[in-house]
């Protein structure tokens, strides 16, 4: 299907962006009006000696906080719409300079209270006149021993933009400057690669058209290899510079710090995948009988299954398959995704320009936006069913949480989309019986857990120990990064797949290692959502109740303990232990399926 340009797409099924602004000129109108709001933030530096000033601070702090998120959540969305559109390049650029400007001019704030007096601190944060922002003043508090002084604090405000450098210089480089040979299939025609359609065509039926477009994508980035491995290595060190001047013993400690997280949650994350690794071996060894192939490559591990893959959905049919999925979730919960299907909150199809990938935004004062480029395969209907559950956790939490707390985490922030997929999954296999039509959803299943616990965690580990090896003084080369890659994927894979020369350049083609240790986050929350989906299918309404709750607590208490009050303990690692004996049950049933269509 040929992309359109955006103005000649039908607006129906484009979001509706003036929830947040009519227009532009109403985003510029209040940009510039912004100015002595920044002013009044400021002039309370060397005030902050008591309650009631403090809680004058934060009242007044929050509200330029809320004018700066809708002015860059407008701009960003505006430049999802057409990445070549000009005009939404500069109301980014504008935005992000006003925003830098009001963080530098307002970054007194938290070392001017924690040189407060400990007894006085202790007070303050007890204090009636600050017990709406109790919670940010205990976690404050607990950042005292790595805040520092107020004209250090506003130096490295100053530098971030600088030390966002080297994400955008990568991004720059995939994005805009690399460019990939065109590829043929198994019948001699001839195709486009790009960075959008690599995985698209790493699905294709054609072993020819996979193999001849990996050879193709990855001797693109090891063209760039020195390139990459200097910008990363540069990420990693400007992490690392921060953790050592506010006095964490790592990157990783000081990231971990951010959540309230014990370093003993990413390890055990990774000690228990590692062990769960023999039934990973088992899924290569399916793929490589399904597939009929004498050696199963890297090219092979996207390659579909079954003929189910080639199922079209409408995104009519994908709205039904979502409400029906979730209906277990109450009528609040439908009548809202209703609204969000009936009042342009998502913008469904790819036109030229657009964004690629699938995300969900909002700000507190405007409804949630999902972007999507549905295709009309289970994929697509899927990542309706995803980013729906994103927006419906931001609904739930503005919905009963003040501004200060009417955000997640970004611990939890992919257990509610998760929870959707799984719920979707769940329900269409409850409606068939066929085998070649299970084996293709419980594939679905097994690519969850390939894709996000155990890809993810292996993600998790190259972070952990490239970090680590250049805060030991090792050098990150190339052949440093490219051989620690490598080794991860024969370890993650097994001796089932073979690791052709080019997996060792994947790496460098991660964008979220330029934003240090999330991605375990991915693995951690699929596996809380795998315990909160079985949970709501098995005990209904009770577990309904705590889930919905814990979707409207956004930020005002610790990750760890809104997904306890869900009824998950994510700080053991039974969790994830009992989400990756659940994908040895899938893999059994997989397997059946497989004997039953032979």
């Amino acid at each position: 299907m040929e992309m359109k340009e955006r103005k000649d797409m039908d607006p129906q099924f484009q979001w509706d962006l003036s929830t947040l602004y009519e227009n532009d000129e109403a985003w510029e109108k209040e940009f510039n009006g912004i100015a002595p709001l920044v002013e009044k933030t400021a002039a309370f530096q060397g005030k902050l000696k008591d309650a009631k000033t403090i809680r004058e601070f934060l009242d007044t702090s929050m509200e330029l906080e809320r004018h700066l998120d809708n002015l860059l959540t407008y701009a960003s969305l505006r430049q999802s719409e057409d990445t070549r559109d000009a005009k939404a390049q500069e109301l980014w650029a504008k935005g992000m300079g006003l925003a830098v400007e009001a963080q530098s001019r307002t970054s007194f704030a938290d070392p001017e209270i924690l040189a407060l007096p400990e007894e006085t601190l202790r007070q303050i944060v007890d204090a009636p006149e600050t017990e709406p922002y109790h919670f940010i003043l205990q976690q404050l508090l607990d950042q005292k021993p790595h805040i520092l002084s107020a004209e250090a604090e506003q130096l490295l405000a100053g530098f971030g933009e600088v030390l966002t450098a080297p994400k955008e210089i990568a991004n720059a480089l995939q994005d805009a400057d690399l460019t990939f040979d065109s590829v043929k299939d198994s019948e001699g025609r001839v195709h486009d690669l790009s960075q959008a359609n690599y995985i698209l065509l790493q699905q294709s039926t054609d072993r020819t058209l996979r193999e001849n477009a990996f050879h193709s994508f990855y001797k693109g980035f090891s063209s760039h290899n020195n390139t990459f491995a200097q910008t990363y290595s540069s990420i990693v060190k400007s992490w690392a510079a921060q953790a050592k001047a506010r006095h964490y013993d790592s990157s990783l400690a000081m990231c971990l710090a951010e959540e309230h997280i014990p370093a003993a949650v990413y390890d055990g994350l990774v000690d228990s995948v590692r062990r769960h690794m023999p039934d990973m071996y088992r899924y290569v060894a399916l793929r490589k009988k399904i597939l009929g192939v004498d050696e199963l490559h890297y090219y092979d591990v996207y390659a579909p299954l079954t003929s189910g893959d080639e199922h079209v959905y409408s995104y009519e049919d994908a709205q039904k398959l979502v409400l029906e999925a979730t209906a277990t979730l109450g009528s609040t919960y439908t009548g809202t995704v209703k609204e969000a299907f009936q009042s342009r909150w998502i913008d469904v199809y790819p036109n030229l320009g657009k964004r690629g990938g699938a995300f969900s935004s909002g700000t507190y004062d405007s409804n949630p936006f999902i972007l999507t480029s549905f295709t009309g395969d289970y994929d697509s209907v899927s990542t309706i069913a995803h980013e729906m559950g994103h927006s419906m956790h931001t609904w739930f939490t503005k919905t009963h949480q003040p501004f200060q707390y009417g955000d997640y985490t970004l611990f939890v922030a992919e257990v509610a989309s998760t929870v959707n997929e799984n719920l979707l999954v769940e329900d269409l296999l409850k409606k068939t019986s066929d085998p070649e039509e299970r084996l293709f959803l419980l594939n679905q299943y097994l690519e969850g857990f390939k894709g996000t616990v155990f890809r993810q965690t292996m993600f998790a580990e190259f972070e952990r120990d490239a970090h680590a090896m250049a805060e030991q003084g090792e050098a990150l080369t190339p052949q440093a990064l490219n051989s620690l890659y490598k080794k991860l994927i024969e370890d993650y894979f097994g001796p089932g797949l073979v690791v052709d020369d080019e997996v060792q350049y994947e790496w460098s083609r991660i964008p979220h290692f330029y934003r240090p240790f999330y991605v375990y986050k991915y693995a951690t929350s699929y596996s809380a959502a795998v315990a909160l989906s079985g949970k709501i299918l098995s005990e209904g309404k009770p577990a309904v109740k705590k889930y919905l709750e814990f979707l409207s607590m956004g930020s005002s208490q610790y990750p760890l303990d809104e997904l306890a009050h869900a009824g998950v303990d994510m700080a053991t690692p039974a969790p994830i232990d009992a989400a990756l004996d659940k994908f040895g049950r899938i893999l059994d049933e997989a397997e059946k399926c497989v004997e039953e269509l032979k």
